[in-house]
């Protein structure tokens, strides 16, 4: 806005503004872990309450704001789903509850020295509100080092890779946008760059040049 009335006004120049071409942003793909690494860095956390948060995160492809901020109410057993209240653009949601996170719900609120009421992962000093993001980051980080893992981890890593592998496995990429609650498809396909197989059976047409010269 100050540059429109400094160009319009002040230097009255009129070619407005709002014509400028910005320059696009450079998108990069997305780090994932392969099911080696997600596998050790699970189980480096001992902490029962840590190992729950980042289980959801690979286990249901939640962000860290949904995850941190579910609700006793959000877990449905009896469906297997999980509800995501207010998720991105305030919109709510339902993705898969796997029985192994189930499991291990059980076992955390079970250990539980103090239950929770009303958020699933409290503070420890605050059972009315939701656990640290910061120390959520934090904790993630530690267990990626502790587990000899190069790569940057994050909650954000954990759901692309729960995605990834998802796609890995044959999942239909709408399921996927539907359970990661993008708004478009085109969001979601990005992780078809990331499979492991996504180039396989794709021959270089300098390999099919070579092969032709052999015959």
């Amino acid at each position: 806005m100050r540059d429109e009335v400094f160009f319009n006004h002040v230097v009255k120049n009129d070619w407005q503004v709002k014509h400028i071409p910005y320059q696009k942003k450079h998108k990069k793909l997305p780090d994932v872990l392969t099911r080696q690494e997600i596998s050790s860095f699970l189980s480096i956390i001992d902490n029962l309450k840590y190992h729950a948060i980042a289980a959801a995160f690979y286990g249901s492809g939640l962000r860290l704001s949904e995850c941190l901020h579910l609700k006793i109410a959000d877990i449905n057993s009896e469906n297997m789903t999980i509800a995501v209240r207010d998720g991105k653009g305030m919109k709510d949601r339902i993705t898969i509850l796997p029985r192994s996170l189930l499991v291990i719900l059980k076992e955390y609120y079970r250990q539980s020295h103090v239950k929770p009421v009303t958020y699933l992962f409290p503070k420890k000093d605050d059972i009315h509100s939701p656990f640290s993001r910061r120390q959520t980051q934090r904790f993630i980080q530690d267990a990626a080092i502790k587990a000899g893992i190069k790569k940057n981890v994050s909650p954000h890593v954990l759901r692309h890779t729960f995605a990834t592998h998802l796609l890995e496995s044959g999942v239909n990429l709408r399921k996927i946008q539907v359970m990661l609650g993008h708004r478009c498809l085109e969001t979601t396909s990005i992780y078809t760059h990331l499979t492991k197989d996504f180039l396989e059976g794709v021959k270089s047409p300098l390999d099919a040049l070579e092969d032709g010269y052999g015959k």
